[in-house]
């Protein structure tokens, strides 16, 4: 009798065994490699972003404004509240889209621009890359985005106290900065940083200024009326899990296309509801009521250890979580005098 050739089940087993384990020592590297892309991608994002930044500042003598706002003493209200990245979307190959915009009406009675995702605003490695909110024709009324503008340390608009002043970051309400602005020099300023897409919100109004303290190195800041997220007087509304930051590139207000430097990148701002823990962004005011508005509005990213930023003379550099609340708020600052630590 002749035994037929072939493979034994064990035989069978063992290869396949072989083959998993050669897959799991593979995987990491692939994904390491995957990420890499991803960050390179988002670092060329940045770059293009900032070089457009550059050409509208060379044709109209100064930055975008982050919106346009008036007050009539008591109260404030948008006049032109597109964002400033909707203003350099010729700079970025997107002149088409850019001459649909009527700039003398709100962005959000313009669907078929505000609809549109722009692939430079998107981070490869964002995993809520849609659309938000309905429109009966364009299916989604909005686009996320991963870039914000450096809108400063902790202020953003006052209107109360000092008549429509913005913050100390390199973009602003009303007003488009110009390069003597930038006193501390445009290679010691960030321009703007990652954020993620559908990011938590939890609004409050602060009765004082009281600067929010920071949390120690790779711990996790608690947003509550006291340290040490630092709120002094605060009162926090209900975290509302339908209400997100980061879901409307056209929109120039602080929690959409902006950021602020109160804490160092991917810190875990924890807000607690409903037996969940949420990353949070705290906003007092969204800049069209009587109140000023103050943010803590955290750049973060999917990247490993840190995110991407662009400086305003136009270079990107990889801002690891590691770089302390002193560096991270100083690059925040146009004008403000700061030496600028060598952790970034």
């Amino acid at each position: 009798m002749h035994r037929k050739k072939g493979f034994t089940l064990i035989e069978l087993l063992v290869v396949i065994a072989i083959i998993a384990v050669l897959i799991g020592l593979l995987l990491p590297a692939v994904q390491k490699v995957r990420e890499a892309a991803s960050r390179i991608k988002c670092a060329n994002n940045l770059k293009q972003i900032g070089l457009a930044m550059h050409g509208y500042m060379d044709a109209n003598t100064g930055l975008p404004p982050n919106g346009v706002y008036v007050s009539n003493g008591s109260t404030v209200a948008a006049t032109v509240a597109w964002s400033g990245l909707s203003r350099i979307l010729p700079y970025i190959e997107q002149e088409a889209l850019f001459r649909n915009i009527d700039f003398t009406m709100g962005y959000n009675v313009q669907p078929g621009i505000s609809s549109k995702r722009v692939a430079a605003f998107i981070c490869p490695s964002e995993i809520n890359d849609r659309g938000y909110g309905t429109d009966a024709t364009f299916g989604n009324k909005y686009w996320t985005l991963n870039y914000a503008q450096n809108q400063g340390t902790w202020a953003v608009l006052t209107n109360k106290l000092a008549g429509m002043r913005t913050g100390d970051g390199a973009f602003g309400t009303n007003y488009g900065y110009r390069p003597a602005d930038f006193v501390d020099g445009m290679s010691n300023t960030l321009g703007l940083s990652e954020v993620k897409g559908f990011t938590a919100r939890v609004s409050g109004t602060p009765t004082t200024l009281t600067f929010p303290t920071t949390p120690a190195p790779s711990s996790s800041a608690t947003l509550s009326a006291s340290p040490p997220f630092g709120l002094a007087g605060a009162s926090l509304g209900a975290l509302d899990p339908a209400k997100y930051m980061h879901v409307e590139w056209v929109d120039g207000k602080v929690h959409e296309t902006g950021f602020t430097a109160v804490f160092p990148p991917n810190t875990l701002v924890g807000y607690s509801s409903g037996g969940i823990t949420y990353d949070v962004d705290f906003v007092s005011a969204t800049e069209t009521n009587t109140g000023d508005t103050y943010a803590a509005v955290t750049s973060r990213s999917y990247h490993t250890a840190g995110v991407n930023s662009v400086l305003m003379d136009g270079s990107v550099r990889f801002m690891r979580n590691s770089i302390t609340a002193t560096t991270w708020r100083a690059l925040a600052t146009r004008n403000g005098g700061e030496v600028i630590g060598d952790d970034y």
